[in-house]
Parts: structure tokens; sequence; C-alpha cells
């Protein structure tokens, strides 16, 4: 028996290891800092604002299935976002497309599963978390045309908005700021000599901070390294943890247990991998090794199918979130927002497992 924990321990170890080892500098911590700036250089009333039930379909969900990227949220973030949206005017439509696609697609994510899943996954799921959000708060806002009805009345009793104040920087500063930052963790994280790598970064990293020098303020800077680290010690910790305890799963499941289930890419085997990701709570970034290692996505048990399937349904919803919305937006709003992911997740999951195999 002794032995038998030990080996589960030193599994779950194992696995902390193998993916935070090869993951963590070339790909967490400049994710860290890229979240940290969306979050304090990207205001969030920029896009807030437009997502108004007036607001033209193309901008407003546009917009909001792309949001979850840009405003940096994850799982345990994106649930307050959506209230205080959806309580201001937020269209039905525009606020269920930014809930589902925030948790789907923050900046994180996306660079975590691409780096540890495959860069053609990675892409699978920005792309499907993308259209499946437009489609899902298309279809909301076509069953709850009520709400939006409502809300352009309420909007005419309560009188124009305020202007806002217009930035001081060149718009050309921030796009600068964020494609170095990116090109920094690019090239971090490439195949490229040692030498000629460090080069490129160095020469990036100089050209980033004479453009913090010269163009943001020193509260700014603060704020960003603030919030960097904010980020960093809510999601690290739960990540490390996590993925201890999905490595000692491993050791008493291994992943031929879940073969027979999900080792294909058919309807029954997509289906479930949805089911499961709509009732397992996940934190963020936990479903990158959960898939990668229980499951067995990284040695080829669990399929391409299932694996998208999950990574849509269990970042963006679970049994606790079910509670939470339930007291937002009522019963009937969210069984209709459960069953619309349940059911995009799986046709996305049957759309990339025959086109992948």
């Amino acid at each position: 028996m002794l032995e038998a924990i030990i080996a589960a321990l030193v599994s779950g170890i194992d696995s902390v290891l193998e993916y935070l080892s090869a993951h963590v500098l070339t790909c967490l911590v400049p994710a860290f800092f890229i979240a940290g700036a969306i979050g304090v250089f990207i205001k969030k009333e920029a896009i807030l604002k437009y997502f108004g039930p007036t607001t033209k379909r193309w901008i407003s969900f546009g917009l909001a299935s792309i949001s979850g990227s840009v405003l940096a949220v994850c799982s345990c973030t994106i649930l307050p976002l959506f209230a205080g949206i959806y309580k201001k005017g937020s269209g039905i439509g525009p606020a269920t497309t930014f809930l589902f696609a925030g948790p789907a697609i923050n900046v994180l994510a996306i660079i975590y599963t691409a780096q540890v899943l495959g860069y053609e996954l990675g892409l699978a799921r920005a792309v499907a978390a993308i259209f499946s959000a437009i489609f899902l708060g298309l279809i909301m806002s076509m069953i709850f045309k009520k709400h939006d009805r409502d809300l352009v009345e309420k909007d005419r009793l309560n009188g124009p908005r305020m202007p806002t104040r217009p930035s001081e920087r060149p718009r050309w500063v921030v796009p600068f700021f964020f494609i170095l930052l990116i090109g920094i963790m690019i090239f971090g994280a490439s195949d490229l000599d040692p030498v000629i790598k460090l080069i490129i970064i160095y020469s990036l990293t100089v050209a980033l901070a004479l453009l913090l020098i010269y163009f943001f303020k020193k509260v700014e800077v603060t704020d960003w390294g603030n919030e960097t680290w904010d980020l960093t010690k809510k999601i690290l910790p739960i990540l490390i943890i996590g993925t201890f305890i999905v490595g000692v799963i491993a050791y008493f499941l291994p992943p031929e247990t879940f073969q027979p289930y999900l080792g294909d890419n058919s309807l029954p085997s997509v289906f479930l991998a949805s089911l499961l990701g709509v009732i397992l709570y996940m934190p963020t970034l936990l479903e990158v090794p959960i898939i990668g290692t229980t499951f067995g996505f990284t040695s080829g048990i669990m399929a391409n199918g299932p694996a998208l399937a999950l990574l849509l349904s269990g970042p963006t919803v679970s049994l606790p979130s079910i509670i939470v919305l339930n007291r937002i937006m009522g019963g009937k709003k969210t069984l209709v927002y459960v069953l619309l992911t349940l059911i995009l997740a799986t046709i996305s999951g049957m759309i990339y497992g025959a086109l992948v195999g």
C-alpha cells in the first residue's frame, strides 16, 4: 500500500516537472506578462460599450467573441465580468457570446494549449471558440428577443451616454508594445540557435524598455507589474497543484482506461467529452494537462474530436457556474445556454475529428 502511495506521488511530481519545466519559461511567463498588459493597457470600457442591443451585430458579436483574449479573462473572472455587462445593459446575444468565448480563448489558454497539445489543436480551439460563441449568441438573441427590446426601451429613458476621453498616447504605441511582447514569447520558444535567439530577444527587450520609458507613465508600468503578479499568483499555484493531482490520478487511472470511450471521433465519444466538460469544474489552464495526461491525448489515446469538444465545454461551463448563472439571468436562459454549449462543442468536435482524423 505504501509503495503504491509513493509511486502515485512520484507520478504527480513527474507530471508537474514534465509540463512546467518544459513550458513555464518559454510559454507561461511571457504569457502572464502579455495577459497583465492586456488587463492594464486595454480598457474594458472600450470594448464593453459596444455590446448593447442597438449596436450592429457584426461589431457587437465580433468584439464579444474575441474579447476573452483582449480582456485576459479566465474561468475565475468570467462570471463577475459577465454579470457586470449583463446588468449594465448588454444585449443577451453579445453577453452570452462573451461568456462562452472568454474562458475558451483567453491568451493564456490558447498559448498553453498550442505549446503543450500542439499548434493545430490550439488553432482549432481558437477558431471553434470564436464561431461557436457567435452562433450561440445569435441563437440566444433570437430566442430571447424580449430581453433586448426591454433594454432598448430602458436605454431611451436613460438618455445619451457621456463621451469617453481620448488617449494621450499615439495610437501606434500600444499595438507595437504588444507586438514586441508577442515577439519575445515567440522567439523565446523557438528552436533557433541560442546566440541568435539571445540577440533577437535582447533587441526586442531594449525596444520594449524604450517604449515604456518614453510613452508610458510610471504608475502604468507599476500597474502592469502588479496585474501580472496578481494573475501569476492566482493561476500558477492552481495549475501546479492541479497538474500534480492529474499525475496522481493518472497512476491509478492510466489513459488506456478512457480509450474505449474517448479514443475515436464518433458521435458518442465526442458527445461524452462535451458532457464531461459541462459537468466537471476545471480551473483555467488545468484542462490542458487533464486532456494531455489523464485522458491521454499526448500519447495518442484520446482522439482529436473529443479533445476539442472538452477544450470548448470544459472551461466554459461547470456545475458551480451553472448555479451562479441561474442567479444572474434565470433558469430558462441558463438552461438554453448550457444546452447550446453542449451541442456546439459536440458539433465542433465532430467537424474537427472529421477533418484531421
